[in-house]
C-alpha cells in the first residue's frame, strides 16, 4: 500500500488526544507519552496511517468529511454504514484465519466523521498481480486467487437470503457509468445507445434474476484485499456492501485481472487462465461445482463489462487505453445470449 510520510501529529491536535486516550489503550494499554507518525495512503478518500513511534502500533484513520465529500449529513451516513458493515461481517465469523475483516476501533463524528480501524499487515492483491506478471510467477497468482475465491464464497454464502436478485439495480448502475463516460467524453451518444440496448438484452435473460441475493463486498478491487500467509485474506473497506448477485463481486475480480494483464502486457488473453481458475475455485464451495460454474460463467460477462466501464472512468488512464477498455466492455456485454 503506497504511503507518503507527512511528519508527526501535533500533540495539541484533538486527534492526538483521541488516539492516545481512546484508541491506543485498545492496542497496547494506556501510555503516558506517545508520538504518532502520520502517513497519507494512496486512494480516493482521506485515509491515513498513524504509527505510534515507541510501540510501533499502527491504525488506519478514514475521514468521511473531506474535500471529496463536504456534506456533513452524507459523510455521517457513510461513516455509520461502514462501521456497521465491519461489525456485521465480523459477527459472521470473519475474525481469524483464513478470513479476516479489520476491527473498527472507534468512530468520532467531531473529528471530520472519523473511522479508526486496526492496521492489517499483508500484501495487496494489486501488488501480487503485478509481481506475478513481472516475475512470470503463475503459481503465486493461482494460489492467491484460490484464497480470494474461498474468502468471497464464504462472504456470500454466510449472508444469502431467499429473495431473488433484482437485476434492475445492476442496470441502473450501468446507466450511471455510461452517463459518466459520456460526460468525460470517453463515449459518444451513438455508442451509448448500443450499451443501453445491450443492457436491455441482459435484462431479458432469466439467468440474471434467478439466483438468491447475497451481501456482496461491493468494491472488490485489488486495492481492497490483503493477503497473508497461505490462504489468509483480509479486507478493510466495506462501505459499499449491498444486496446483489454474487457475480457482482466475482465479475469485478475477473475484469480487474483482464485489466491488469491488458495494461501491463498488452495481451488480455494472458488473464484467461487466471479468470477461469478463480471462477472454478469459487464454484467448489457449492454442492454442485460444475452446475455452479456454468451458472456464474453465464452471468460473468455482464459484470465484467460494467467493471471495465467503471475502470475506464479513471482520470489517470490515457484516452487511448480508456477507449480500449470501452471496446473490451462492449465485447463482454455482447455475450448476452
Amino acid at each position: 500500500m503506497g504511503k507518503q510520510y507527512l511528519g508527526h501529529l501535533p500533540k495539541n491536535d484533538p486527534l492526538h488526544g483521541y488516539l492516545q486516550y481512546d484508541i491506543q489503550p485498545q492496542l497496547t494499554g494506556f501510555r503516558d507519552s506517545v508520538t504518532y507518525r502520520v502517513f497519507k495512503l494512496n486512494g480516493s478518500n482521506a485515509v491515513y496511517l498513524y504509527e505510534e513511534k515507541h510501540t510501533g502500533a499502527k491504525v488506519i484513520g478514514k475521514f468521511f468529511l473531506s474535500p471529496q465529500e463536504p456534506d456533513p449529513e452524507v459523510a455521517a451516513r457513510r461513516l455509520s454504514r461502514e462501521c456497521r458493515n465491519l461489525l456485521m461481517m465480523r459477527d459472521r465469523g470473519f475474525t481469524g484465519y483464513p478470513h479476516y475483516i479489520a476491527r473498527p476501533l472507534g468512530c468520532n463524528a467531531s473529528l471530520n466523521q472519523l473511522l479508526v480501524v486496526e492496521y492489517c499487515d499483508g500484501e495487496l492483491l494489486s501488488s501480487l498481480i503485478s509481481r506475478a506478471i513481472r516475475n512470470h510467477d503463475d503459481g503465486l497468482l493461482f494460489y492467491k486467487l484460490t484464497a480470494l475465491a474461498y474468502f468471497l464464497a464464504s462472504f456470500h454464502n454466510r449472508t444469502a437470503k431467499d429473495s431473488r436478485v433484482d437485476f434492475h439495480e445492476a442496470g441502473r448502475y450501468m446507466d450511471g457509468l455510461v452517463g459518466q463516460l459520456i460526460e468525460g467524453q470517453t463515449l459518444n451518444g451513438k455508442e451509448s445507445h448500443e450499451f443501453h440496448w445491450l443492457r436491455d438484452r441482459w435484462k431479458e435473460q432469466p439467468k440474471m434474476w434467478e439466483d438468491r441475493q447475497v451481501l456482496v463486498h461491493g468494491d472488490a478491487t485489488p486495492e481492497n484485499f490483503l493477503f497473508g500467509n497461505e490462504l489468509s485474506v483480509m479486507s478493510f473497506d466495506l462501505e459499499r456492501v449491498q444486496w446483489a448477485d454474487r457475480v457482482y463481486d466475482a465479475g469485478r475480480i475477473a475484469a480487474e485481472l483482464q485489466h491488469f494483464f491488458l495494461l501491463e502486457t498488452g495481451n488480455k488473453y494472458l488473464a484467461e487462465p487466471f479468470i477461469g481458475h478463480f471462477l472454478w475455485e469459487y464454484s467448489c464451495h457449492f454442492p454442485d461445482r460444475e452446475q455452479t460454474f456454468r451458472s456464474i460463467t453465464g452471468r460473468v460477462p455482464f459484470y465484467m463489462g460494467i467493471t471495465l466501464l467503471r475502470i475506464a472512468r479513471n482520470p489517470w488512464l490515457t484516452g487511448e487505453y480508456k477507449r480500449r477498455l470501452v471496446h473490451e466492455a462492449r465485447q463482454c456485454l455482447r455475450r448476452w445470449s
